[in-house]
């Protein structure tokens, strides 16, 4: 086990706050961590540099420190769709050059965490290209095993239980999934959870209580 690739049920949903507290578990068990959020978008330009909220949180975490650069190698102004980001700045996402960015950490580095953009079908590459790059086939080359986190609120069981088995005819590694209780006004929370445990043979990684702060770290259970 090298790493692994952190995709969700959407946008918004907590990726970053289970990418924080996987990290943060993974230190205290004495590895040393890298975090990547190769490709981002809604990024801030602060003194003539874009960066990444996400992809900030992600360096603080971790005790494998990279450069901004090599962290997030993608960083888009507007909070639009990746692909349409790229495509408005004329540059084309290269998946080797994050597959580079993913070696270069792991040659430091015992685990890498990689965070995706959005979820698991989102494009990278040109809107009129039918099978260009998308989140799938990024997970795919890089070979580390998916995480998928659902935010826990409604309409979470059949977007989870959808992707779940996206991932899994795909081709790709699932090692599990993670609850993000992500909406503090959500009712019954843990019915939903144990709804999608029912109906899916993905093991549940975590349980993560609702934190803008990103400071819970939760209660992991990762396959050997």
């Amino acid at each position: 086990m090298k790493g692994y690739f952190i995709t969700g049920t959407d946008t918004e949903i907590g990726k970053t706050h289970a990418s924080v507290s996987l990290i943060q578990h993974l230190v205290s068990q004495g590895y040393l961590v890298a975090g990547l959020k190769p490709i981002a978008s809604g990024c801030e330009n602060r003194q003539g540099e874009l960066r990444n909220g996400d992809a900030v949180n992600l360096m603080q975490a971790a005790n494998v420190k990279l450069s901004y650069s090599q962290v997030n190698r993608y960083a888009f102004e507007p909070a639009i769709s990746p692909h349409m980001a790229a495509d408005d700045a004329g540059i084309t996402i290269d998946s080797s050059l994050i597959h580079h960015d993913l070696e270069h950490a792991l040659s430091q580095a015992d685990i890498c965490i990689v965070e995706a953009v959005g979820g698991w079908k989102v494009p990278l590459e040109n809107a009129t290209k039918k099978d260009g790059l998308d989140v799938e086939k990024l997970a795919l080359q890089l070979e580390l095993p998916v995480i998928l986190v659902v935010g826990i609120r409604l309409g979470c069981i059949n977007h989870a239980l959808l992707g779940i088995d996206k991932i899994q005819s795909s081709g790709a590694n699932l090692a599990g999934w993670v609850a993000n209780c992500c909406d503090p006004n959500t009712e019954r929370p843990q019915d939903q959870i144990d709804s999608i445990r029912t109906r899916t043979t993905a093991p549940l990684l975590c349980t993560l209580a609702f934190d803008p702060t990103h400071k819970s770290q939760g209660v992991w259970s990762l396959p050997r």
